[in-house]
């Protein structure tokens, strides 16, 4: 049996995934707000430790979705600019970066390899708005965050993917979908919808579960055709 952490699992693409794992076979610790603030910089060595001591010391899959979405806009205060500016980074890119290296030397422990799989966003290629400059760069580091991973232990078994939604339907995008002019966001995307959870969560199976090795480094896309590279 697979043993996987999976971070942001309560809600959205998070709980999509870990049903999807679960459907597959998996043994998840999926945690959430009320297991610990990302914010705080002890929480994800202390989720990394609690959920070693729930699978029996054995982690096999990394799968960093939690993040936060949180508009600062450009005329926002400059001190809570830069404030909010860091809390993104800490939850969306440090957080996920402490945990991939927690997750490297377990693996290296192990001597058996393992997998890491970052929910990214289609920010990290194409931007985002005005207001969410944070987002967009805490995404973009991610994905080199992920390859860089990749290229430094792939002989060593340990393969990491990336993963790039577009919008998708959950609540942490309602909002913004509606402050943007929904049907016009919905115009730019050739699919002519946004993405389910489900779909993200079928991507992230695949790279947990299947995904072959030569793929180790690779960035998938689940935009609807909305950015394409």
């Amino acid at each position: 049996m697979i043993n996987i952490l999976l971070t942001g699992a309560t809600r959205g693409i998070g709980a999509a995934i870990a049903a999807r794992l679960e459907q597959g076979g998996a043994r998840i610790v999926g945690t959430g707000s009320a297991d610990g603030d990302l914010s705080d910089p002890a929480t994800p060595a202390r989720l990394w430790r609690s959920a070693l001591e729930r699978l029996d010391g054995r982690i096999d899959v990394l799968v960093n979705n939690a993040g936060v979405f949180e508009a600062t806009p450009l005329d926002t205060p400059h001190d809570q600019w830069v404030a909010d500016w860091e809390r993104t980074m800490r939850i969306n890119l440090t957080a996920s970066a402490e945990l991939c290296r927690l997750a490297v030397l377990h693996f290296h422990e192990r001597g058996e390899g393992g997998r890491i799989v970052n929910i990214a966003s289609r920010a990290a290629h194409r931007g985002d708005s005005p207001a969410h400059w944070h987002y967009a760069a805490s995404k973009a580091g991610m994905v080199a965050m992920t390859k860089t991973i990749a290229r430094a232990y792939a002989n060593e078994g340990i393969h990491a993917f990336a993963i790039c939604p577009g919008f998708t339907l959950t609540g942490m995008a309602d909002e913004y979908l509606a402050s943007r002019d929904g049907g016009g966001l919905l115009a730019d995307i050739p699919l002519g919808k946004v993405a389910d959870p489900e779909e993200v969560a079928e991507v992230t199976a695949f790279c947990a579960f299947s995904a072959p090795p030569s793929m180790t480094g690779a960035v998938l896309d689940v935009n609807g055709a909305s950015y394409v590279r």
